[in-house]
């Protein structure tokens, strides 16, 4: 069963989940080391770990705690990147800390472990947290500062002075000890998130990749994978982490002198001070969760999805609806009309969501202004909402909308009246783009302002969706009414952000929402924590889509990944395809359509009928199943995934084949995670295959000529 064990003697831990176990130990010195993170085992053999690791040898400018300690803090013979580091107010830095204590606690299906330790001589105390679930194999860890001088001291004593806080990452992982180490990370642009790209970690070398955007950001992710070169898709053992953070934030992999490695994370940028931490006061990281695979990266991934769908994405198992888009149609030439229009096409073909998007309120005729003035635009709604909502519901669809709470447009009557609400510098000039600056969330009117207009909206409107965008990062990042602390902006606007989410979720638990940030530039367990679904990128080419979907579903789920079907040819690359080609591509996660519908033909509209019904009898395996990456966009000119029912029952494998030539015919595609006694059926075809040959031999791909799918379902017989 899985739980957390302790031996006295050694002072060893032993966290073990579903299948992997996670050894530390507390040395003779107070230095908190991991000594084991792979297949599970005994806290006997953990123990007997201690006895035959050969203690590393000390030189100049080496300790023997690189690659191993939990958190690395700032001072002693520490050279390599701190995961801790805070000056004191008599400008000391660094650390030198006493183990204090632990506690064990089980509730439920989770176990958790604290560990308490504090400065010798300041009053910091840190504790290191521990989380695992019998469930699955993700261990979560956080770090707690707490300022223990009692805060009605007046500043008497010196120590009661503020601590700075500099660096606060939430765990550092430490990697096995292997030949060689590869460490997998996500990349990007926009219209190009979540490249996955897998390089070496040199020798006596540190990697770095964060955000200093105030956003998860579109060019990084903040996600891990570590593995001694070697692994693959199905095989191999892989080390990966992920943080829960929708704000700036940073990673350190190291490899040591000594061999070892490690990755260390958390929120925060470097040239910044992360925290000014005051008497009394208790500072929190975010969750930074691992996980160990010892059959590859698809296994982590899987590991990772799991994770997600029963422990962070708020209602998981509910199927998610079909859903239509209406900005490629209109953009910001919007009004009830037109909307209602688009609603009638939508709901014949058998969507079961309309959204609107941008342009229904206030003067927003374009990106220009009226952002920041939520209320319904009269020329385009004379009635207010309320007659294309019923629209819409009356065709039996949900109806969503569009909003954008965190920035503003200088033209706007609500900057006119608040122009201190946003970001700036009093001797800087204030930077706009797409015509927009931010709103300073971290400020608790401007907080409680968001949520007044969104819960009102919530409350007068009959509304199931909301699509949360956030269009910029930040830029002129000044606070200056917040004389004693500016810099805590990049940490209270996304704690805000969550507040008021978590805020709206409780006071209407039946809408659902989005997180998008001009595609995917806010994506995150943080985030993922309080939305149900995360926009993956502007960027709807079904042929970009493969790759940018290969990336994110390293570590997020089928089940959180919106995609659309948008118009050929499409607006990034104006690359023509198929229907059924950008029907396949977006049916891999979650079905939208977001092209003008007023000008499909009778044909198209009629095969998108048939496609959206498709979806609808495999959802439940796509949304909600097991992923088998089988052959990723880079791998030719073919690629294809597999998604496996979790009780075996159904198979969906979707095909793409990007070109042919010579008229060459591809090769049986052969399957994975079946059962080999198991004979499946194809409800299409009726023939009926053996798991043993599906996954040996393969299932044979009907497709011709470039960009060409196929999407074949089967479905387990019952045993006799």
């Amino acid at each position: 069963m899985a739980g957390i064990e302790f031996d006295h003697a050694q002072r060893v831990w032993l966290l073990s989940t579903q299948t992997t176990s996670y050894g530390i130990r507390l040395t003779p010195h107070d230095r908190l080391v991991n000594i084991y993170w792979g297949p599970r085992i005994h806290l006997a053999d953990a123990v007997h770990v201690v006895f035959t690791v050969a203690p590393s040898r000390i030189r100049t400018a080496e300790t023997g705690g690189d690659g191993v300690e939990e958190l690395p803090v700032e001072g002693e013979l520490r050279y390599g990147q701190p995961s801790l580091s805070v000056r004191f107010g008599d400008q000391v830095r660094g650390i030198e800390w006493t183990f204090q204590g632990a506690e064990t606690r089980r509730e439920g299906n989770r176990s958790e472990l604290e560990l308490r330790f504090a400065d010798r001589t300041y009053p910091l105390e840190v504790t290191l947290h521990y989380r695992v679930y019998e469930d699955g194999d993700i261990i979560e860890r956080w770090t707690e500062l707490r300022h223990t001088a009692s805060a009605s001291e007046d500043g008497a004593p010196e120590t009661a002075e503020p601590i700075d806080v500099l660096q606060a990452h939430s765990a550092s992982w430490a990697i096995p000890f292997r030949d060689d180490y590869r460490i997998s990370h996500l990349h990007g642009h926009w219209g190009g998130e979540t490249q996955l790209s897998r390089v070496p970690l040199a020798p006596a070398s540190t990697f770095a990749i964060g955000s200093r955007t105030g956003i998860t950001s579109h060019h990084a992710n903040p996600w891990f994978a570590v593995d001694d070169g070697t692994a693959g898709e199905e095989h191999g053992e892989v080390w990966s982490g992920a943080l829960a953070w929708s704000g700036s934030w940073r990673f350190h992999a190291q490899r040591f002198a000594n061999g070892r490695a490690s990755v260390s994370g958390g929120f925060g940028q470097d040239g910044f001070r992360v925290w000014k931490l005051h008497a009394g006061e208790i500072f929190e990281t975010p969750v930074f969760a691992g996980v160990y695979s010892a059959a590859g990266f698809g296994a982590a991934s899987r590991a990772w999805h799991t994770y997600q769908l029963r422990h962070i994405v708020p209602k998981a198992k509910q199927l998610r609806p079909v859903l239509y888009n209406s900005w490629e149609a209109t953009f910001f030439d919007i009004n009830e009309e037109n909307q209602t229009q688009l609603a009638e096409l939508a709901a014949e073909m058998g969507v079961e969501l309309f959204v609107m998007d941008d342009g229904w309120f206030g003067q927003r005729i374009n990106d220009r202004a009226g952002l920041g003035d939520w209320v319904t635009n009269p020329d385009r709604f004379p009635k207010g909402l309320a007659p294309l909502i019923s629209a819409v519901h009356d065709r039996g669809m949900q109806f969503g909308i569009w909003v954008e709470p965190e920035m503003v447009n200088p033209d706007s009557d609500l900057y006119r009246d608040h122009p201190d609400w946003v970001y700036h510098f009093p001797t800087r000039k204030r930077s706009e783009s797409r015509n927009q600056l931010v709103l300073n969330l971290g400020r608790p009117d401007v907080a409680e302002w968001m949520y007044e207009w969104l819960h009102d909206l919530l409350a007068n409107n009959a509304i199931d969706y909301v699509k949360w965008d956030m269009n910029r990062p930040f830029s002129e990042p000044g606070w200056p009414e917040e004389a004693d602390n500016p810099e805590r902006l990049w940490i209270d606007h996304v704690r805000n952000l969550y507040s008021v989410l978590d805020r709206l979720r409780r006071a209407h638990p039946g809408v659902a929402i989005e997180s998008c940030a001009g595609g995917g530039g806010r994506v995150d367990f943080g985030i993922l924590a309080r939305t149900d679904m995360v926009w993956t990128s502007d960027n709807t080419d079904g042929f970009d889509r493969l790759k940018i979907q290969e990336g994110f579903t390293q570590v997020y789920a089928p089940r959180v990944m919106s995609a659309w079907v948008t118009d050929s040819p499409d607006h990034i690359n104006k690359r023509r395809s198929s229907l059924r080609w950008r029907f396949h591509s977006a049916m891999a996660g979650l079905l939208g359509i977001g092209g003008d519908l007023t000008k499909w033909t009778d044909a198209e509209r009629t095969e998108a009928k048939e496609l959206i019904a498709q979806y609808k009898r495999i959802r439940p395996v796509v949304q909600h199943g097991l992923l088998y990456r089988l052959r990723p966009p880079s791998a030719g000119d073919l690629s294809a995934v597999e998604y496996v029912h979790r009780d075996g029952s159904e198979v969906v494998v979707i095909a793409w084949q990007h070109s042919q030539q010579f008229g060459t015919v591809k090769p049986p595609l052969r399957l994975r995670g079946l059962d080999p006694l198991g004979r499946y059926r194809n409800p299409d075809t009726g023939e009926v295959w053996t798991g043993a040959l599906l996954q040996n031999h393969g299932v044979p791909l009907v497709l011709r000529g470039d960009f060409d799918s196929c999407l074949i379902h089967l479905v387990r017989e019952l045993d006799r």
